[in-house]
């Protein structure tokens, strides 16, 4: 039951992912709202790469860890000054090596319970690209992730004026996105927003119990699906819920991740949660539901937290 794990998802430690560019910019921001509404450790690091140092020799990597440690100082100064880390414990963290398995060590070391981390978006030809490193995140973090994309708005949830738009849950009732319901229902509870969940079923569904044999009306197959998932969040989401979450439920037909994404233009959502089947070698993955995430991800206008199981 959610009743019993709710307050148990709540991140206590926090890892974002920087490195001086604007993509990483707005994660920053986000992993500080994050950190401050679930009172998390929140750590800042930065992962000198090793590439392109091989040739130039280690005494120059140095040099580049030395000049970025300074960076980091007069960053924390500068956040601390303007009060974005008020009421956060928090850290800055250099490291030298290979930019992933660093970042891995430092999840490791600090027992992050999320990762967030920034992407550049789309590159040549419509190719979806999040960066090597942001790829490998995506793909192999063990705990949660938070990838704010280059269409994100700037503003971290608590810096808005206005209220905050709703969460949205995106399920097809499997064991990974169930998974992710009480990360969903715990964020939308701490960040006072409505939680809508979203059931995306294919453009011409066939309902449980459908015989050929009977009316193949679309519009009646519709509907009859429609009654079967709507029975399903009653019965799997609904009633895991905190008696005072504010919840809402919409079935829409066609490609999930084009459907998800309107979805959340159309309620100006401020998070996307999605739950995802973990795989032994995923980072060499390419199946159906990571390569949809992937979509979702550089196409969204708010962050996505991805719930690996």
């Amino acid at each position: 039951m959610l009743g019993k794990t709710f307050a148990e998802v709540a991140p206590k430690s926090v890892v974002v992912a920087y490195d001086f560019s604007e993509a990483s910019e707005k994660p920053l921001r986000h992993a500080a709202v994050i950190a401050r509404h679930f009172g998390a450790k929140l750590c800042v690091a930065y992962v000198v790469s090793s590439v392109g140092y091989r040739i130039a020799g280690a005494d120059t990597m140095h040099m580049s860890a030395e000049t970025t440690q300074r960076e980091m100082q007069q960053l924390e100064r500068g956040l601390t000054k303007s009060g974005a880390l008020e009421g956060i414990e928090h850290e800055f963290v250099v490291r030298e090596g290979e930019v992933w398995p660093q970042l891995e060590e430092i999840v490791r070391q600090r027992n992050a319970d999320l990762v967030v981390v920034g992407t550049h978006g789309r590159g040549t030809l419509g190719k979806l690209l999040l960066g090597s490193v942001a790829e490998k995140i995506f793909r192999q973090a063990r705990c949660p992730v938070v990838t704010v994309g280059p269409g994100s708005h700037m503003e971290s949830l608590i810096e808005k004026k206005e209220a905050v738009q709703p969460f949205l849950l995106a399920t097809d009732f499997g064991a990974a996105s169930l998974g992710a319901l009480p990360y969903a229902a715990s964020f939308a509870e701490h960040f006072g927003a409505r939680l809508e969940v979203l059931h995306v079923l294919p453009a011409a569904p066939i309902p449980e119990g459908f015989h050929w044999s009977k009316t193949g009306d679309l519009t009646e197959m519709r509907e009859a699906s429609k009654k079967e998932s709507e029975k399903k969040f009653q019965e799997l989401i609904q009633r895991h819920l905190p008696a005072k979450a504010d919840a809402g439920f919409t079935v829409k037909f066609g490609i999930a991740s084009e459907q998800i994404l309107l979805a959340s233009h159309e309620l100006k959502a401020d998070l996307i949660v999605l739950g995802l089947k973990g795989r032994a070698h995923i980072e060499t993955a390419s199946h159906a539901p990571w390569e949809a995430a992937y979509k979702i991800v550089c196409s969204a206008q708010c962050p996505v937290l991805t719930i690996r199981s």
